[in-house]
């Protein structure tokens, strides 16, 4: 039970709701390093994700140096404004596994509210030449670049306004399109 407090008491001091509710996809940075203890805190977030059996197949390449975030942006078809991050992780997954996507996906987003919650923001892309990848950051074969997030300071404040559908059109009671009681349809709703 104490455990379970000091745990609580621990998680208070970040509120995940918000940072979920103002965290924005971004791909300017400014020039302002990330600290190193800031893109450390950014990796173990994405160590201590879950993932599927408790495989833990992912790994994490920390890109830091600009004529290596230079490379990831040649070898990206989606992503060539990571060349302005400050840093960027690689993550990579055993496409073996049929859930390798769903294991990223989580390491993206727990990795990025991480980021967030230093002030620090962040974009993904999945467009990349993976061959061109693995011959600049030496990984191996049985590994495949799911994912690359660049990271950085924003070049100016970040609101956090998110222009998205309003729930009671994402979200049904027990079958679909049965509505939620008290979830109106429509822009409204976007207001909650």
């Amino acid at each position: 039970m104490n455990k379970i407090k000091r745990m609580g008491a621990l998680c208070q001091s970040m509120d995940a709701y918000e940072c979920i509710r103002t965290k924005l996809d971004v791909a300017e940075f400014s020039s302002r390093p990330v600290p190193m203890d800031v893109k450390m805190k950014v990796l173990e977030a994405a160590r201590l994700t879950a993932s599927g059996v408790n495989r833990q197949h992912w790994r994490f390449i920390l890109v830091q140096e600009k004529g290596h975030i230079r490379r990831l942006a040649e070898d990206s078809t989606t992503g060539p404004w990571v060349r302005g991050a400050d840093f960027a992780v690689i993550v990579l997954t055993d496409p073996s596994l049929n859930f390798h996507l769903l294991d990223a996906g989580r390491v993206l987003q727990d990795m990025q509210l991480a980021a967030w919650n230093f002030g620090v923001v962040s974009r993904p892309y999945t467009g990349m030449d993976a061959e061109k990848m693995r011959s600049d950051f030496g990984f191996p074969e049985g590994l495949r670049p799911s994912v690359v997030v660049g990271f950085g300071y924003p070049v100016r404040k970040i609101l956090g306004r998110k222009d998205r559908k309003p729930l009671g059109d994402l979200a049904y009671l027990e079958r679909y399109g049965q509505p939620i009681p008290g979830q109106s349809e429509g822009p409204e709703a976007q207001a909650l």
